[in-house]
């Protein structure tokens, strides 16, 4: 199967310089070839999106808002095609998808909210018969680059809000897994997107590169690993661009000693395991505030311990990994966490697959006794990794959070109102969950971390993401009458 890029409102018919090859991770055979973008391909691309931007721009919000409403319902009717799709090239289990399909239209149904959201002030009379007022306009063609662990709910986060505020969007997807993208802009075609609004090329460094250097490109939207959102970040504002860039994560749930333990192993399994860990909100590390630390463990292991790994499309509860070499990248991990100390009390190289013996396994594992020293503790692994990292106090406990370089998630478990409300107070995370594992925000609400889980300052959807995609213009007016005639040289006033 080919997987080509989708231009100017139809699947590209060039001869590809390049290509890849996209994997079933659960059976590790290559079940397509994916055309790899050249800087000339992303210039075509962006010319594209130039072309079809004079017109979009100045469409109403009442014809932008029906494309979106009717690009809903595609996707609402549709979903199980897109889940369907993202489990045989991601790896992730079928329910799994389905909740990043939901998710994603959730960001699809706040952006048809669009003719509120970019509802501007107005003052009359600010001085005599002068009136100001506020609009946001769209910046042109902007740029989405999404990564593997979500295929479609990542560019869903962007590219329906971009478009809602009047700009036309290139997505560079991932490479491993790039069959959602395309399914999402043939969606929209139908919908009613003007062709060229909405484009995808697929690619490598190559394409990123060619994005970020694009004179013609003014924004660039980024989800990924901390070095690779970095290196987003300054090279796009060097060339003059606006900036999102998304990093890594390595986020801790606290658990205080009048904890339900048996919700908080539930969530730490939960959010530890799911998606095989490959999610930038996972919990990679459960901090327990003793005396709870024998006990906790006892638990998350027996929950361990009746999970099924395997084929995402055999019922299973957590999926392979999504490519041989992270799978190689993982188990490097689990490896090095055994040769420093730390204890394996779930070893997930051990695991007995339900799925061809080809495929990317690597079962949960659980290690205890981790210090803050560990790489299975420092890294963003990306992986079924959870480390149980044991402290004396919640002071210990916060310190051990707040030295973290990441700052993306974190969430307590605790039925102490106080100590919550202290601890969301006192946390230098962007995203905090009180006995909510995963705190991802609602659509209306904006995702993003702090420190180095950040690059930018404007975060994901929400009001913050209408802010990224539009400028704000003042306008100040006044409708003269023969009464202000007359020369005056002297400065302004407000009389």
């Amino acid at each position: 199967m080919r997987i080509t890029h989708f231009v100017d409102g139809k699947p590209w018919t060039g001869e590809p310089g390049r290509t890849g090859e996209v994997y079933d991770p659960a059976t590790g055979t290559v079940s397509g070839h994916v055309d790899l973008a050249s800087a000339a391909d992303v210039d075509t691309a962006v010319a594209a999106a130039v072309r079809a931007g004079r017109e979009w721009r100045d469409a109403s919000l009442a014809r932008r808002t029906s494309v979106l409403f009717a690009f809903r319902e595609i996707v609402n009717a549709r979903r199980d095609e897109l889940a369907a799709t993202i489990t045989a090239e991601h790896g992730k289990v079928l329910s799994d998808a389905a909740g990043e399909v939901q998710r994603g239209l959730e960001i699809i149904e706040y952006a048809c909210g669009i003719p509120s959201l970019l509802a501007g002030g107005h003052s009359e009379n600010v001085s005599t018969g002068v009136d100001s007022y506020t609009l946001r306009q769209p910046l042109g063609v902007v740029a989405v680059i999404s990564p593997f662990n979500f295929p479609a709910m990542v560019p869903l986060w962007f590219v329906p809000i971009a478009v809602a505020c009047g700009n036309t969007v290139v997505l560079k997807p991932s490479e491993k897994d790039p069959s959602s993208a395309g399914l999402l802009a043939a969606w929209f075609g139908e919908a009613g997107l003007p062709d060229g609004v909405f484009n995808v090329v697929h690619g490598d460094k190559e394409a990123v590169d060619a994005l970020l250097d694009h004179r013609d490109v003014k924004s660039v939207s980024f989800v990924g690993s901390t070095p690779v959102a970095r290196y987003v970040y300054e090279r796009g504002t060097a060339a003059g661009k606006r900036v999102q860039a998304l990093g890594g994560a390595k986020n801790h749930m606290v658990v205080l000693p009048d904890a339900d333990l048996d919700l908080a192993a539930d969530a730490a399994v939960n959010a530890g395991f799911g998606s095989a860990g490959e999610r930038c909100m996972a919990i990679s590390v459960v901090v327990a505030v003793e005396p709870v630390a024998d006990a906790l463990v006892e638990r998350i292991a027996a929950r361990i311990d009746g999970l099924r790994t395997g084929d995402g499309r055999r019922g299973c509860d957590m999926g392979p990994l999504v490519t041989a070499a992270h799978l190689a990248r993982v188990t490097s991990y689990v490896e090095a966490g055994a040769a420093a100390g730390a204890k394996a009390v779930v070893d997930g190289r051990e695991v007995v697959a339900d799925g061809e013996a080809g495929g990317y396994w690597l079962g949960p594992t659980l290690f205890d006794h981790v210090t803050p020293d560990m790489s299975i503790y420092t890294d963003e692994i990306f992986g079924p990794v959870l480390s149980v990292v044991r402290v004396a106090s919640y002071d210990e406990a916060l310190a051990l959070v707040n030295a973290c370089e990441y700052g993306n998630g974190t969430a307590i478990f605790t039925n102490d109102g106080g100590a919550a409300r202290r601890y969301q107070h006192e946390v230098e995370v962007g995203m905090v969950g009180v006995n909510v594992p995963i705190p991802v925000p609602m659509a209306y609400y904006s995702f993003g971390g702090w420190k180095s889980s950040l690059f930018g300052d404007t975060h994901a959807h929400g009001r913050e993401g209408v802010h990224f995609f539009t400028r704000g213009k003042v306008v100040t007016s006044r409708w003269l009458d023969p009464s202000h005639g007359g020369i005056n040289l002297g400065f302004p006033t407000q009389t």
